[in-house]
């Protein structure tokens, strides 16, 4: 059985649950993170912890923006985590990954009969399942232009209708969205509406990228150290490399870094050929 999608090929069943299970992480529905977690002394660091904070104590729709690898789910489930919705559920949803043909379905569910292949009784989609919790839409920017709309409906009159139904459904829902694109330009560009744009936007956090958050660094050094159990020192021209790299990956580059280079590292000393960054890169430092 087949799935026609939108570009003119088919995805098999087996494609389809790939597909759903890499866009949709349910994983107890709970969030894991808190505001422990956020390691950093910078100020740019405590201002937007500072503003995560207080968007956890309201149920404010809320806009995380931060160029990729900055820890914008860390910073999502944090918020979840501190507000009065913390022993709800917490669903994280890749909107980039969701395919198109399947997008509308997994967010507002459907009813029997409403496609063919349709799970008999029908079944509730991602905003009914996160009810009483938060739904966190990671990638925002990725969602179809065709489906803003009812994503529109939700944050204004809290309810859904599933895919062929005709029932209306209220729902009781903390909406978070995070993006490391312009929606401004996605606007501009036609590809974003801006209703939705301006509905999302009630309360903006931007993380700073790794290469504004100074010493910081060598704090979440300190913490990979701890959770890969291993013990090892920095060579002093390591040490000043790392601090003036301009990381364009951030956080996630950081850590994948370290992860190699302790594999490699001779008498637990870090040195600079165990990092594996072309010297090209440097010289993008700030």
């Amino acid at each position: 059985t087949r799935l026609e999608s939108g570009k003119g090929r088919g995805l098999t069943l087996s494609e389809t649950k790939r597909i759903k299970e890499s866009a949709v992480r349910v994983t107890g529905a709970k969030a894991v993170y808190t505001f422990d977690h956020i390691v950093g002394n910078a100020p740019a660091t405590q201002e937007v912890v500072r503003m995560a904070r207080m968007a956890a104590q309201s149920d404010v729709t809320t806009l995380i923006l931060g160029e990729s690898g900055t820890g914008k789910e860390l910073f999502a489930q944090a918020i979840h985590k501190a507000s009065p919705r913390a022993n709800g559920s917490f669903i994280s949803v890749n909107c980039a990954a969701l395919p198109r043909e399947l997008a509308e379905s997994e967010l507002f569910g459907y009813v029997e009969g409403a496609f063919t292949g349709a799970t008999r009784g029908g079944k509730p989609g991602l905003f009914e399942i996160a009810h009483n919790g938060t739904i966190f839409l990671d990638e925002i920017s990725e969602i179809p232009l065709g489906l803003q709309g009812r994503l529109l409906r939700v944050l204004q009159e809290r309810e859904i209708m599933r895919v062929g139904g005709t029932t209306i459904i209220p729902i009781d829902v903390r909406i978070v969205a995070a993006t490391n694109e312009s929606l401004e330009r996605k606007v501009a560009e036609g590809t974003f509406r801006r209703d939705l744009y301006y509905r999302l936007s009630t309360l903006p956090i931007e993380i700073p990228p790794l290469s504004a958050r100074g010493d910081d660094l060598f704090l979440l050094l300190e913490q990979f150290q701890k959770e890969l159990g291993a013990s090892f020192r920095l060579s002093p021209q390591v040490r000043d490399f790392l601090k003036h790299y301009a990381w364009p990956g951030n956080i996630r580059e950081l850590q994948h870094t370290i992860e190699k280079a302790v594999i490699l590292a001779e008498k637990n000393v870090i040195r600079a050929s165990d990092l594996f960054i072309r010297p090209g890169k440097a010289k993008q430092s700030r």
